[in-house]
């Protein structure tokens, strides 16, 4: 499939990268994402990029980014976990949104929960811009909650939302809490090398590339020493 280039595509795909689980590949890119991206939003970015660049190792960058996203259930990466909690309603919103992927000739994992923010960044990233707008609008009320609860906490993470909710003009509305008990408690399964950090930046260089979902974590997929 022809990656759709649009102003904002580069955007979108440096988004789903930064938030991703940190890894050595795509973290080591970092330079070269920064150059791919506009200078505004290099400026936006700019609390992350320095906390990613001047983290002490990776393991205590992956290790803030656990305790920031899988630890706790209100600052989960996917979307309708805020809306809906785990009942029947959300699946149905799961159905919709992988419809949507399909209607656009991309098919992602089934094992894979479709609403996860990084997925739904880069599938906004090659498709029409005015879909990606119309789709960015319909989840910036979830966006910018999420965001808020990152900024109440400093989270460097925080910036990458704030910059999502300026790239729609929808005015986001207040969400009704969740209960805890409704947001699942296990950590939040994800694919940080979903097209690897190679294929992101080639397709941030306007260079084709394929959407790949997966739903393994790396973090899990290989048994460690001695268990």
């Amino acid at each position: 499939m022809q990656v759709t280039q649009h102003a904002d595509a580069d955007i979108y795909a440096g988004l789903a990268m930064l938030l991703r689980y940190p890894e050595a590949g795509w973290v080591g890119a970092l330079p070269e994402l920064r150059a791919a991206l506009p200078a505004p939003t290099r400026a936006a970015l700019s609390p992350l990029l320095a906390w990613l660049a001047n983290g002490a190792d990776l393991i205590a960058l992956q290790e803030q980014y656990v305790e920031t996203f899988d630890s706790r259930p209100a600052h989960s990466l996917h979307l309708f976990e805020h809306i809906h909690g785990q009942s029947r309603d959300r699946g149905q919103a799961m159905v919709d949104l992988r419809e949507e992927y399909l209607s656009h000739g991309l098919a992602p994992d089934p094992a894979e929960l479709p609403d996860y923010i990084p997925m739904f960044l880069e599938f906004l990233a090659q498709i029409p811009p005015a879909d990606a707008r119309r789709l960015l609008g319909d989840a910036v009320h979830v966006i910018a909650r999420l965001g808020d609860k990152l900024a109440a906490v400093q989270s460097p993470y925080a910036c990458v939302f704030a910059i999502l909710r300026g790239m729609t003009d929808v005015q986001p509305e207040p969400l009704p809490d969740v209960p805890e008990g409704d947001l699942d408690e296990r950590p939040v399964l994800f694919g940080p090398q979903a097209g690897g950090p190679g294929a992101m930046l080639q397709q941030m260089n306007g260079q084709t590339a394929q959407v790949h979902f997966h739903a393994t974590d790396p973090r899990r997929a290989t048994p460690q020493s001695g268990q």
